[in-house]
């Protein structure tokens, strides 16, 4: 690698070293979900194509609570997994974003794949309205066009959520 090129490359390094943050407008732009599903309100310290943390904060207001225990409100653990999933979906268009391929943010929310496996998911703590779950989310090994993921998400200091997700890399049709 020249020292020009070197060069050229350190702001990106720097920004991904750093960690790149997103509102849920940019989320928006990067992700082919709307509401009801778009579950995540918030990605910071994503170092594309690695890792990333992100927040969504359960609300009364979420559709899923008029017919999920009504009178015990509890966010669903599928739901908890969504969250966790855009999250991962996050992390890898930000990797697409930031790559030298001039890809726009329209192209990227098109590549975003499906959820192909849950496995070794526990859930720990009931999630209710008014908590603020914290999302972490560690891409693992490729595996053709399947992508290992380690995902977590916690209330304050209390886990709630851990597990194992395979998503794919790519969407087909």
């Amino acid at each position: 690698m020249s020292s020009a090129t070197a060069l050229a490359d350190a702001p990106a390094a720097a920004r991904a070293r750093k960690g790149l943050s997103y509102s849920s407008d940019e989320i928006k732009q990067m992700l082919p979900h709307r509401w009801p599903m778009l579950m995540i309100d918030r990605a910071y310290d994503v170092v594309p194509g690695v890792s990333g943390r992100g927040i969504k904060s359960v609300s009364v207001n979420e559709p899923f609570f008029a017919g999920h225990y009504p009178d015990h409100s509890i966010m669903p653990g599928v739901m908890i997994v969504e969250s966790m999933a855009q999250l991962v979906a996050v992390v890898y268009v930000a990797e697409i974003l930031e790559s030298a391929t001039g890809a726009t943010e329209d192209d990227a929310s098109r590549s975003v794949g499906y959820l192909g496996s849950i496995s070794q998911m526990k859930f720990s703590r009931l999630v209710v309205p008014g908590d603020q779950l914290t999302l972490e989310a560690r891409l693992g090994q490729r595996l053709g066009g399947l992508r290992q993921v380690k995902v977590r998400a916690s209330v304050g200091s209390e886990l709630a959520a851990a597990g194992t997700l395979v998503v794919t890399t790519g969407r087909k049709g």
